[in-house]
């Protein structure tokens, strides 16, 4: 499989009918000495574009390492996980580094930006860290799409928690991800932001062709989702 393979342009994605994520009986487990800890059991997941999708359970239930998993950040321990019908868990190291750059946009809780850049500065290096032509322009015009044209050039100390937030988003759409993947992204907001946050990332799929699976304790942010999926000890209970 060639390294561009994990990677289609918008277009070639638009095309094809296959789930934009799958996993189908994933296990990981994590082994420390002689001690086993399951931290997922026979996940089976599909994810199709235009849609929301909350992943909701209790903190150490698997919610983050499922999404390490979809991420390409890590490698299932058994069963498989399939981006647009090609499979991570056989993917090289050089595949997988091609589809974090282009094909997932991640927004964590916190800690999505580099601190000394600019909002403008760290979408354009997200952009040329992928390798996409154009990068000025296309950071100016996702800025502006989340409300943040007259706040590009302040640094990110001088940006509210949801505004970094919404930075991390643009960066994630500007790069045309067809999987937007977000761990927690209101956990460290007060009310009014993470509802500037949660209507941000509802209008991605049908504005921008793609999927966003989201990560929570909070049964808030699942009241957004298209879909809830509800896990607890690494398996899911309930969708």
């Amino acid at each position: 499989m060639a390294v561009e393979s994990l990677y289609r342009e918008p277009e070639a994605q638009q095309q094809v009918t296959w789930p934009v994520l799958e996993m189908h009986d994933v296990f990981k487990i994590y082994r420390s000495g002689p001690v086993e800890t399951v931290a997922l059991r026979g996940v089976d997941l599909e994810v199709e574009a235009g849609s929301v999708t909350v992943i909701l359970g209790p903190s150490g239930c698997g919610k983050s390492t499922l999404l390490a998993l979809a991420a390409g950040l890590d490698r299932a321990s058994a069963g498989d996980v399939r981006s647009s019908g090609h499979s991570l868990l056989t993917a090289s190291e050089d595949e997988l580094a091609a589809y974090r750059a282009r094909s997932v946009g991640i927004v964590f809780q916190s800690g999505n930006l580099w601190p000394t850049l600019s909002a403008r500065e760290n979408v354009v290096a997200a952009l040329r860290l992928a390798g996409i032509e154009e990068a000025p322009r296309r950071a100016a015009e996702a800025l502006v799409e989340f409300g943040l044209g007259s706040r590009a050039e302040h640094r990110v100390a001088e940006l509210s928690g949801g505004e970094q937030q919404r930075v991390a988003i643009a960066a994630a759409v500007a790069r045309r991800a067809p999987l937007i993947l977000a761990d927690e992204p209101t956990g460290e907001l007060d009310t009014a932001n993470q509802n500037v946050v949660l209507l941000a990332l509802r209008r991605l799929p049908a504005e921008h062709d793609c999927a966003v699976v989201v990560v929570t304790h909070s049964p808030a942010v699942a009241a957004a989702a298209d879909r809830v999926i509800e896990m607890r000890d690494g398996a899911v209970v309930s969708r």
